[in-house]
Formats: C-alpha cells, sequence, structure tokens
C-alpha cells in the first residue's frame, strides 16, 4: 500500500502517503489502515504497488501431511525456487511456481506432485472453498517456521503457514492464547464475539487509545470491533 485518501470522524478529507515508492518520510499512516478494519477512517482511495504478470505459472498438489508441508516449506525458502504461493488444505499441500518458463518447468519436474487448476488461487482468496461456508472461522498471523498448533478443529495454512485459517468451536481465549505463545496473533473472521477477546498488553494499549482519539475522537468507526477497549 503506497497510499490513500480518507474520510475522518470529522468529515475531513485526507491523503496520506502517494503513488510511488519511497515517497514516506516518518510515521507511514497509510500503511497503517492496512489491518485496522475500519476503525480509523472511511478508505476513500488507495494506491497499491503492482508487479508484472508473471511469464509462466503452473500449479502442483503434493501428498504431504501439514507437519511435513510445514518442515519442507521451511527447506525449500531456503532454495531459490520460484514458490509464489503455498497452502495446506487439510489433505494436501498446494503450490503455485511462477517465473521465466524454464525455472518453473525445472522446479515442476524437481518438485512432481499432481496438476492443480491455476483457479484454485482465486477460489481460495475469494474464500470460496467449503472450509469457510460454515462455523467460526478465525484468522492466525504467525511467524515464518511456526510449528503447527494444537487447537481443535480443522485448519487451513496459507501463505506457506504464515497465515493460517481455523474453523473451531474452541473458547476464543485459547486460540488467542495459542497464538500469543507461538509469537503471533489471533483474530475473529466470522461468528466470533469480539468481546471475549483478551485486552491489550498494557504497554500497547496507550498507544492504540491515543491513534483511535487521533483518527476517531467521537467513537463512529467501528467501535470495539479491532479490540474491546477501543
Amino acid at each position: 500500500m503506497l497510499g490513500c485518501r480518507l474520510v475522518s470522524a470529522e468529515a475531513e478529507l485526507l491523503r496520506f502517503g502517494g503513488q510511488v515508492m519511497k515517497n514516506v518520510a516518518g510515521y507511514d499512516l497509510s500503511r497503517l489502515m492496512a489491518g485496522s478494519f475500519g476503525c480509523l477512517a472511511v478508505i476513500a482511495e488507495v494506491s497499491l504497488k503492482v508487479l508484472p504478470v508473471p511469464r509462466a505459472q503452473r500449479s502442483l498438489s503434493l501428498a504431504f501431511d501439514a507437519g511435513q508441508a510445514l518442515r519442507q516449506l521451511a527447506e525449500w525458502g531456503q532454495q531459490p525456487l520460484p514458490i509464489s504461493a503455498a497452502c495446506h488444505d487439510g489433505e494436501q499441500l498446494h503450490l503455485r511456481l511462477e517465473g521465466g518458463e524454464a525455472s518453473v518447468a525445472e522446479a515442476a519436474r524437481r518438485l512432481g506432485g499432481q496438476p492443480l487448476n491455476d483457479d484454485y488461487w482465486l477460489e481460495l482468496n475469494e474464500q470460496r472453498h467449503a472450509f469457510f461456508k460454515s462455523g467460526p472461522v478465525w484468522r492466525l498471523s504467525l511467524p515464518p517456521g511456526s510449528p503447527a498448533l494444537d487447537l481443535p478443529g480443522k485448519q487451513w495454512l496459507d501463505w506457506g503457514g504464515c497465515q493460517r485459517w481455523l474453523r473451531s468451536d474452541a473458547p476464543a481465549r485459547s486460540i488467542v492464547q495459542a497464538a500469543l505463545d507461538a509469537g503471533g496473533h489471533a483474530r475473529p473472521w466470522r461468528t466470533v464475539d469480539c468481546a471475549v477477546l483478551p485486552m491489550l498488553p498494557p504497554a500497547l494499549l496507550p498507544l492504540h487509545q491515543r491513534l483511535k482519539a487521533a483518527f476517531d475522537p467521537h467513537g463512529l468507526f467501528n467501535p470495539g470491533w479491532l479490540h474491546p477497549e477501543l
């Protein structure tokens, strides 16, 4: 996210960042909007960095369990493989290879597996798979290389294991605590009561409160959604 225009709680039109790289000095307020869940302002316009379409693309499925997939992805991450997407849906590891035709073909030959329709990734991005259509769903963000979490329910490992979708009826506090213990965080994605989430750490709470007060002094935008105290 390179820049954005916002409508503040005072009905002011504000602009931060720009439309090119290296255009921000000081606190990058435009990137602060990413992941704020609409709690600070109304986003009216966004400038995004985009990349060229790769010359070649191929998707594969490999019969790995979740633990094996995480270990293998950590190993592949240290190698010059053109892996641009990786996820495990609870049954198989799915990979997308992108880049030059020769490098993609060589990587596909080396990795093996079965061909996968490239539309799979759009379906995942739009959350059209059956996994997302029922039950409470959580989004967990974890450091690279984090092992599988011992939580009840079904897990979908995305972003090479750094983003994990969890469909579970487990208590919210136990899910949040498991993510914190792994060095990450957890947020409810659907049909989960945010009021049950733990408070922010004492060192972070005043910072979040000052940001909320600066952008939304009247508490108009999604009060309590990002954190109950905000």
